[in-house]
């Protein structure tokens, strides 16, 4: 018979596997469409998002962690904007989240759970045309033809979500990642090809739970995306990605939980009067060998105003 102070062991070790789980896949799993679309420069946009996840966490086999269960809401505030630089589209935006989220799962035949709520941390993107996204004012912009656009951004998730270091699951990650990343948009008539790849790089947390520190290797992201637009801010896309990697490491001891999922998903927008419109999100995981096995919903309300020439 276990002894109460390897049942505590036994736990903590499920534990420090949940927080993995739950926190290692969620850089990777963004899907965006026409996040390289031609856009006219001049653009300010303000948007307000509410999501919702739930589903499975699947942790590895010989984990004595069972019947892991999380769901979360994530309220987003965002900002940006277009402009030229150097005679190319480049875009600047900001989000802020809030979040809340309930984790549950049973060890050594005991359920747990744990809730958390506060700020997520922060995000930064920044992207630039490369080839065929010229810097253009909305008249001109109107009269051109739409050709394939090739683009680079860098996204920058900063350590500002709120943290407890005698925590083993938090809101923020309190580190830093970096996203670099290039994609191409493909107008093809009223349908849109799209494909995005690039990397999640990550800093080093030396306030990890039990006074330790935590690594995590670089994650491979890849995206696809086909598209159909009806007129304006009126499109709907169905969406795929792919990640891989994003290894944890304990005080130089690495975890067996190396993430290789897939992802698939919906997305619409519509126009709500002149400069607002509102798109739906859902994206279901496909292929799930190791992390959050989760159905996402979201709603996004965004305004948009274009500054005309002078």
């Amino acid at each position: 018979m276990s002894t109460p102070g390897a049942a505590r062991r036994l736990a903590r070790g499920a534990w420090v596997a949940l927080g993995i789980a739950v926190a290692g896949p969620a850089a990777a799993q963004d899907l965006e469409p026409r996040a390289y679309a031609a856009n006219p420069i001049g653009a300010r946009f303000a948007l307000a998002s509410l999501g919702y996840s739930t589903g499975d966490v699947v942790l590895e086999a010989t984990s004595p962690l069972s019947d892991v269960n999380a769901k979360a809401y994530v309220a987003v505030l965002g900002l940006g904007g277009t402009f030229a630089a150097l005679g190319h589209t480049a875009s600047l935006a900001v989000a802020v989240p809030y979040a809340w989220a309930a984790v549950s799962g049973t060890v050594a035949e005991a359920t747990r759970s744990v809730d958390r709520a506060g700020l997520a941390d922060v995000r930064v993107r920044a992207g630039v045309s490369l080839f065929g996204g010229r810097a253009l004012a909305l008249p001109e912009f109107a009269r051109r033809t739409p050709s394939t656009v090739v683009g680079t951004s860098i996204t920058i998730s900063a350590p500002t979500g709120q943290y407890f270091p005698d925590k083993l699951v938090n809101v923020g990650t309190n580190r830093w990642a970096f996203k670099p990343e290039i994609g191409v948009s493909r107008p093809a008539g009223p349908w849109t090809l799209e494909f995005s790849g690039g990397g999640w790089f990550f800093t080093r947390n030396s306030s990890y739970f039990g006074n330790k520190t935590k690594d995590q290797r670089a994650m491979l992201s890849l995206q696809t995306h086909v598209g159909y637009t009806f007129r304006p801010r009126l499109w709907v896309t169905a969406d795929a990605t792919y990640y891989s990697g994003g290894r944890t490491v304990i005080d130089d001891v690495a975890a067996r939980d190396r993430q290789e999922n897939t992802r698939i998903g919906l997305t619409m927008s519509f126009p709500v009067r002149r400069a607002h419109s509102m798109k739906l999100a859902w994206s279901s995981g496909a292929i799930t060998r190791l992390g959050g096995d989760f159905d996402t919903w979201s709603a996004t309300w965004q305004t948009t105003v274009i500054r005309r020439p002078r």
